[in-house]
């Protein structure tokens, strides 16, 4: 399976879908316990989590009603299908924004919570799931389990992170965040090398509610590790209005090679950090070109041709990061593999009430790579090994090929959520990783 092939598909394979009503009503009447199927939100995540191989989806988009908002509290309850786009358009005319949000505003609330997405502010704020005040969970024992960090709170804590295997999730009560307006105030700072960014990084976010760099990955030699540090704070005045609209731009069919090449990626960066970097005073920027400058371009996952891509997250502790990092950044150099965006962001340590939350304190370094086949798999390979090494963790939801060992090395507690996992609940990411792994130390390996 190509990393493509899941992200990017507006709709599952029809043949292999249902509707929310169906996959209720079997839930609730307990005569599902013989299939195997799996929730679907709109399709952002880069690998297999959301995906049933040999299961159905359940196409949950359909579900996306506002249910209720306390503009006193921020207090907002809504369906699980409903888009973090909606959300906002809901919420910021009352002065409020989603507390924490990824790089798209097209993901589902399930969505948010099954990944506990993180976003520029972890510093601050912690991951999404940071944010749930409780959630309503359908599982396959025919009940309706409320949960929160008080009632049911070993399965509340399994759901958040638990990659939607724990049940259906109907839908949850997050806690917005109060701010003045949507618009951002930007503060560009280049920088040399990482060193200079590891010296900028703290600082940065003590400062500031966002904050988050773009590294040129192709620079090399002495100008290795260059790049700009992005911060950002809303502005005191600014406007309110969050309107609905599909992107302006979009590429319209998957083209038949890949266009962001080693020649692309090279002009481009050249081009993005003048023009970024050009000055280093504070400027309004609006929340979408801010938060979400890919969704300004639609189905830009196209770009990168017929075979797709693969993207590498990690989290490195902080005491490794230094030496980790730029070797990282090394071995895409060696291997002569051009990243298009090369984002690093500090984690702090707001701790997720997620069992299998990904960010944890430390530094994340995110990669995206066309795929060629063996030569990309290899690289991704030791981009873990240097991972796992330095005591760090690969994240789940955005990959589409970890080996099972390097999922147990990242989530050393994953046994916890397979014992919570609704028994009907599997996803393509679970069955070729967890159950390829001892069901406890010194047990038979659970077959896939």
């Amino acid at each position: 399976m190509s990393a493509f092939q899941s992200f990017g598909l507006a709709t599952p394979p029809a043949r292999a879908a249902i509707l929310p009503r169906e996959a209720i009503a079997g839930l609730k009447a307990a005569d599902m316990r013989r299939r195997s199927f799996l929730a679907y939100g709109n399709g952002r995540s880069y690998g297999d989590s959301c995906q049933a191989d040999s299961g159905t989806v359940v196409d949950m988009r359909g579900m996306n009603r506002m249910l209720s908002f306390d503009p006193e509290t921020g207090l907002m309850e809504a369906e699980a299908g409903a888009l973090l786009s909606d959300i906002i358009a809901a919420a910021a005319p009352r002065g409020f924004f989603p507390a924490v949000v990824p790089g798209t505003q097209f993901v589902t609330l399930g969505g948010a919570i099954a990944n506990d997405i993180h976003g520029k502010n972890h510093h601050r704020r912690g991951s999404f799931g940071s944010h749930v005040e409780s959630l309503r969970l359908l599982r396959s024992d025919g009940r309706l389990h409320a949960c929160s960090a008080t009632e049911n709170s070993p399965l509340f804590a399994a759901t958040i992170g638990g990659m939607g295997l724990t049940g259906l999730i109907l839908s949850a009560v997050i806690r917005l965040m109060r701010v003045p307006s949507l618009d951002v105030t930007e503060q560009v700072t280049p920088f040399r090398d990482l060193g200079e960014y590891f010296d900028l990084a703290q600082a940065a976010d003590q400062a500031n509610e966002y904050a988050v760099a773009w590294v040129d990955q192709l620079a090399s030699g002495r100008d290795a590790g260059r790049g700009l540090m992005m911060t950002g704070n809303h502005c005191p005045e600014g406007g309110r209005a969050a309107p609905l609209s599909a992107p302006r731009l979009s590429v319209p069919f998957r083209v038949p090679v890949n266009v962001l090449n080693r020649p692309f990626l090279s002009v481009f960066n050249a081009a993005y950090r003048w023009r970024k970097g050009a000055s280093a005073e504070p400027r309004r920027s609006g929340y979408r070109a801010f938060f979400f400058p890919l969704d300004s371009l639609g189905n830009w996952n196209r770009l990168y041709g017929p075979r797709g891509l693969f993207q590498h997250q990690s989290v490195i502790p902080f005491e490794a990061a230094r030496e980790a990092i730029p070797r990282m950044l090394e071995a895409a150099r060696t291997a002569g593999r051009g990243s298009f965006l090369t984002v690093l962001k500090r984690f702090g340590d707001v701790r997720s009430p997620g069992l299998l939350s990904f960010p944890r304190p430390g530094y994340t370094l995110t990669l995206d790579f066309p795929n060629h086949g063996a030569s990309t798999l290899a690289l991704l390979s030791e981009l873990d090994r240097i991972t796992v090494g330095a005591g760090g963790a690969v994240n789940p939801y955005k990959d589409a090929r970890m080996a099972a060992t390097t999922f147990a090395a990242s989530f050393p507690n994953w046994r916890e959520l397979e014992r919570l996992r609704d028994p009907v609940f599997l996803s393509a990411f679970w069955a070729r990783t967890a159950l390829r792994l001892p069901a406890a130390p010194g047990g038979a390996a659970a077959a896939a």
